[in-house]
């Protein structure tokens, strides 16, 4: 194959996996962007409406470790359009909802398809690429989310003025179907090599995965999860009590996170591959940054929207960056091992423990501590994610240096 060639055929690889997650997000975070509006519902509290967030992030991250352990084993492109179409069938059904417990089922069952969606695209990636391109592809299809939150939270008010919340949902749906239609033309499939069995299994037995750096690593996965999905949901609430303004008003200030987290995308990339190479140490600078964002959004709170808005989002944005280091640049490094869809998988689950934990634990919080208070959680938070992820720094290095002096 040609190099012009072959550089269309990964442009179009890229493209696809980009739309792919873009649309994974807009069928999930459309339930926690417009949660602010959600609460006008007679008869449901936040306390309420936050369970099936909970029970969403929980069944999302169980089930990245049942879809990362599938997709080192069966058809990843199958696996995928599998989540996009159960995806679409939940996003039709959750308006039909009239109690918490049918959100809750509706919504748990929509958090589990959408785990089928991450490590199919990471093993198709690490498969049909090489290691540069790998390296590219991973932010660009990582900004995807970023792409899908700031559709959800740009098109989401006028959406509701026009039609109602019901319609957030239908129109998601809808993106959902077209995106199942698009994959399954042209998505492209690869065999289950017997190598990686053999591979897989000896790291298995080695417990190469389950080692004290990889649980250090796991543990500041859930902190920045807890950060990043718990921010994301709740600061338009923060914003609408703290500020008096609107829901709908609240809502569209969302997007300035998403914003902020494409820009913190590329800043993660940078600081990976021309500065510091190591993911803990990488992730360990974003994470001090977002301590910092954390402390002057505590400090600063009721002065000024605008500011708030802005801290909220360098928070975010930071712990995308994060995510992308842990999450994105670390599978790759087990390759050789067998199992990168099981690792992005078992790696994503962590991020969702601290999502389910922070969908209620925030709204617990903010309602009988108030808001002060939990904005000092979110810097104590940022702070111990500093200190676990310099802390995998040496053993980073004793573990996997010829790979990082390789790349």
């Amino acid at each position: 194959m040609s190099s012009v060639s072959r550089k269309q055929k990964i442009r179009m690889l890229v493209i696809l996996f980009t739309l792919t997650y873009m649309v994974s997000y807009i069928t999930r975070i459309n339930y926690g962007a417009i949660v602010a509006e959600l609460e006008s519902i007679p008869g449901m509290t936040r306390n309420q409406l936050s369970l099936a967030l909970t029970g969403s992030f929980i069944t999302y991250g169980g089930g990245q470790i049942v879809s990362g352990i599938w997709g080192d084993r069966t058809s990843p492109r199958r696996l995928a359009l599998a989540g996009l179409l159960i995806t679409a069938s939940m996003n039709l059904l959750l308006p039909f909802c009239t109690a918490a417990w049918q959100m809750l089922l509706v919504w748990g069952v929509n958090g589990f398809a959408q785990a089928f969606l991450w490590p199919p695209i990471v093993r198709l990636m690490t498969t049909l690429m090489d290691e540069a391109e790998y390296t590219k592809a991973a932010v660009t299809v990582s900004c995807g989310s970023s792409a899908g939150t700031v559709a959800v939270y740009l098109l989401s008010p006028p959406v509701i003025a026009l039609f109602c919340w019901k319609a957030v949902f239908w129109f998601s749906a809808a993106a959902a179907g077209l995106m199942a239609v698009v994959w399954a033309g042209c998505a492209p499939d690869i065999p289950m090599a017997k190598a990686e069995c053999k591979s897989e299994e000896k790291n298995v037995r080695g417990g190469g995965l389950f080692t004290p750096l990889m649980l250090g690593i796991m543990g500041a996965i859930i902190l920045q999860g807890a950060l990043r999905d718990g921010v994301t949901t709740w600061m338009p609430s923060y914003i609408s009590e703290t500020y008096h303004l609107s829901s709908l008003v609240s809502i569209l200030t969302g997007v300035t996170l998403p914003l902020f987290g494409m820009a913190c995308f590329q800043t993660a990339s940078v600081l990976y591959r021309k500065l510091f190479c190591r993911p803990p140490f990488s992730a360990g600078v974003l994470f001090g940054a977002g301590a910092l964002a954390a402390l002057f959004l505590f400090l600063l709170s009721g002065q000024n929207a605008g500011v708030s808005v802005f801290f909220s989002a360098l928070l975010t944005g930071c712990m995308h960056g994060v995510n992308l280091i842990l999450i994105c640049m670390v599978p790759p490094f087990f390759k050789e091992r067998g199992n990168v869809s099981t690792v992005s998988g078992v790696l994503n689950a962590c991020t969702y423990i601290g999502s389910a934990v922070s969908a209620y634990g925030i709204a617990g919080l903010s309602e009988s501590l108030g808001w002060r208070f939990t904005l000092l959680t979110w810097f104590f938070i940022a702070a111990a994610g500093t200190i676990l992820c310099f802390c995998c720094v040496s053993s980073w290095k004793k573990m996997f240096h010829a790979e990082t002096v390789r790349r």
